[in-house]
């Protein structure tokens, strides 16, 4: 079996790389850079897409690539939309020319959701979405002409909607790796202090090996047409998550709010419900939240 794996060089690519790998997948990645077993490919040159879709013949392909920063979304909405669309597009065209029994899989997010309010105790993926960015307006775009692709062409794509996910490795401007860092850098003397925002807010945190072991089963066992919720199932507010990784420190960690960082939430929790994507792979999360934590602390503690 081969699988091909679009941002294959990204936090997220290098945990599925392994997971196919370890499942018996012979795995070629799809990057911007060439580089061992990966192709270099812009996903914004139909053409070219094309003839290595048609050259590679893949028997899956997990779309990763895109711009995932909701913040830069604000100053660069075109080349949100584009990358996030049209790429997208363009890998659903060269499918339908190249390998139209190939299963797709492509990941969104459940940003895509929107201020969800008090629904966001439990969110299903009946649950409308209405988003409030233009990251998740280009996820939703790009799910929706998912399923146009998977119902006028027949092509198996599946879709999801993945909630937060962490683990060594992820870059700063998410949570547990700003704690994490900001955490080695007071153990280093880098820093007095560790200074933190809204701390109340409750997510759904999933550890990207999870995340990943999801995907796969997805590509393998989920239906045409059918977008999956990928999470935990269980909420942290940002203070657990930063009590977890302060009992974790190797000395004491002041700690400030910084009024710079203190943003209101619109969903003061959100969590995943992930049955149907239960139900249809058989997947539950395995790897606890302190395995998690550990994971990023020591990572930024081997970082120079």
């Amino acid at each position: 079996m081969k699988a091909l794996v679009t941002g294959s060089k990204g936090f997220v690519g290098g945990y599925l790389r392994k997971e196919l790998e370890a499942n018996g997948y012979d795995v070629v990645g799809l990057d911007l850079q060439a580089g061992e077993k990966t192709l270099q490919v812009d996903l914004l040159d139909p053409s070219g897409l094309t003839e290595i879709i048609r050259s590679q013949a893949p028997d899956v392909i997990i779309h990763l690539a895109g711009q995932a920063d909701v913040a830069r979304s604000w100053t660069i909405p075109q080349k949100t939309m584009e990358i996030n669309l049209i790429a997208a597009i363009n890998l659903m065209e060269a499918v339908r020319a190249a390998a139209p029994e190939a299963r797709l899989v492509i990941i969104g997010s459940s940003d895509q959701y929107g201020d969800l309010g008090a629904a966001g105790r439990s969110v299903s993926e009946s649950m409308e979405t209405k988003p409030r960015t233009p990251y998740a307006v280009s996820k939703k775009a790009q799910e929706e002409m998912a399923q146009i692709y998977a119902g006028v062409y027949g092509l198996h794509i599946c879709m999801t909607r993945s909630f937060n996910h962490a683990g060594a490795g992820q870059r700063p401007g998410f949570l547990i790796p700003d704690l994490a860092s900001g955490i080695v850098k007071v153990e280093r003397g880098q820093a007095t202090c560790l200074r933190v925002g809204n701390m109340t807010s409750k997510r759904d945190f999933t550890h990207v090996k999870d995340v990943v072991r999801a995907y796969r089963l997805i590509a393998e066992k989920g239906r045409p047409g059918e977008v999956y919720n990928v999470g935990s199932g269980t909420v942290h507010s940002a203070q657990e998550i930063l009590d977890g990784l302060c009992a974790m420190a190797n000395c004491p960690i002041p700690v400030e709010q910084d009024p710079a960082k203190m943003r209101p939430s619109d969903t003061p929790v959100i969590c995943c419900d992930h049955s149907k994507l239960t139900a249809h792979t058989g997947w539950e999360p395995s790897i606890t939240l302190d395995e998690m934590l550990r994971d990023t602390l020591e990572y930024w503690r081997g970082r120079e």
